[in-house]
C-alpha cells in the first residue's frame, strides 16, 4: 500500500511539474520568456502570434520550445519579470509593448530580446539599439492618418482635434507629437487630453468630447485596455473616435493587425533560436496597415463611408 502511495504521489509530482510543451520528463530544445505589459485586444493578439509562429517553425525543425509568459500588469512590473527570466537563463526574451522592451534590455546584454508593438525603437534607446535588441514595430503613416481623418470628417481650418493618451507611455507622446504637427500644417487645432492613472479617464475624455470635433487616440496600451469608456461617451457626445490600433470604438482606422505582427516576430525568433540570424541582423519591421470603416457606427455618427 506504501509503495502505491508512493508511486501515485511521484506521478502527481511529475504532472504538476511538467506545464509545458514538452512530455514529462522531456526537456525542451529552447525557453522563451514573454513579458507582456498588460492584458488586451492588441497586445494578447500579438503574443498569440508570436508564440504560434515559434511553435510551427520550430516544429518544422524537429525541435520544441517552452514558454514562460506573464502579464506585468503595469511598467514598473516589468523589471521583476524580466528579471526572473534572466535568473532562470532563457534562450531568448519576446518583449510585448514599449516598458517591456526597455526592462528587457536594460536587464541583459547577452540574451537575445525581441520586441512587439513597440512605436519608435530608435527614440526607445536614443538612437542606439542594443546589439542583443531587435523586433517589430506597430508604427503606421501617420500623415496619411491624419489625412484620412480629415477627408472622411471634413475637417477644416479651425476644427479642434483631441488626442488622448497616458503620460505613462513614451510611445503615446510621439505619435501625438507627429500627428499635432501634421494636423496643424492644416491649420487644425490639436489639443493633447492626458492622464496618468485610469482613475482619471472618464473626466479626461469627458472633456476631450466637450471641447473636440473628433477625438484620434494613438496606439497607447492603457487607452486600449480601457477604450470602452472612450467609445461610450464620445459615441453619446456624437464625437467620431479615430484610433491608431483599430478596435470597436473607432469609426475608422487605419491599422496593422497585431496578429500578424507578433508572427513576424515569432519567426525571427526562431531563426535566432535556430542560429542562422543574431538580433543585429534583423531590420526593425513593419507590416503594411489597412484602411476599416466600421459601417455600424458611421451610420450612427452621420458619417459617409466612401465607396473605395
Amino acid at each position: 500500500m506504501k509503495k502505491i502511495v508512493s508511486i501515485v504521489l511521484a506521478l502527481t509530482l511529475c504532472i504538476g511539474a511538467c506545464l509545458s510543451l514538452t512530455a514529462c520528463g522531456d526537456k525542451a530544445d529552447f525557453t522563451v520568456g514573454i513579458c507582456q505589459l498588460m492584458e488586451h485586444e492588441s497586445l494578447d493578439k500579438a503574443t498569440n502570434g508570436f508564440i504560434d509562429a515559434l511553435t510551427e517553425t520550430l516544429e518544422k525543425e524537429g525541435k520544441t520550445v517552452e514558454f514562460d509568459t506573464q502579464v506585468a500588469g503595469e511598467a514598473n512590473l516589468c523589471t521583476t519579470v524580466i528579471n526572473a527570466f534572466t535568473s532562470k537563463k532563457v534562450d531568448l526574451i519576446m518583449a510585448n509593448a514599449t516598458p517591456a522592451l526597455l526592462a528587457a534590455a536594460n536587464a541583459t546584454t547577452t540574451i537575445p530580446v525581441l520586441g512587439t508593438s513597440v512605436t519608435d525603437y530608435n527614440d526607445t534607446f536614443s538612437g542606439n539599439i542594443p546589439e542583443n535588441v531587435s523586433g517589430t514595430s506597430d508604427a503606421v503613416p501617420f500623415d496619411e492618418q491624419a489625412q484620412m481623418m480629415i477627408d472622411s470628417l471634413g475637417l477644416k481650418k479651425g476644427d479642434k482635434v483631441g488626442v488622448i493618451y497616458c503620460t505613462n507611455e513614451s510611445n503615446s507622446l510621439i505619435q501625438y507629437e507627429a500627428v499635432k504637427k501634421l494636423f496643424e500644417a492644416k491649420e487644425i487645432v490639436v489639443e493633447a487630453y492626458t492622464f496618468s492613472d485610469t482613475t482619471e479617464l472618464q473626466a479626461v475624455v469627458t472633456n476631450a468630447a466637450n471641447n473636440s470635433k473628433a477625438i484620434y487616440v494613438p496606439s497607447d496600451n492603457t487607452v486600449a485596455d480601457n477604450d470602452s469608456v472612450v467609445g461610450t461617451i464620445c459615441t453619446e457626445k456624437n464625437v467620431p473616435v479615430f484610433t491608431s490600433y483599430g478596435g470597436a470604438i473607432c469609426y475608422a482606422s487605419l491599422a496593422i493587425d497585431y496578429y500578424e505582427l507578433g508572427y513576424k516576430t515569432g519567426e525571427m525568433a526562431a531563426e535566432i533560436l535556430l542560429g542562422n540570424k543574431e538580433p543585429k541582423d534583423f531590420e526593425i519591421a513593419t507590416l503594411t496597415p489597412s484602411v476599416v470603416y466600421n459601417d455600424e457606427l458611421c451610420g450612427k455618427l452621420g458619417i459617409t463611408v466612401p465607396e473605395k
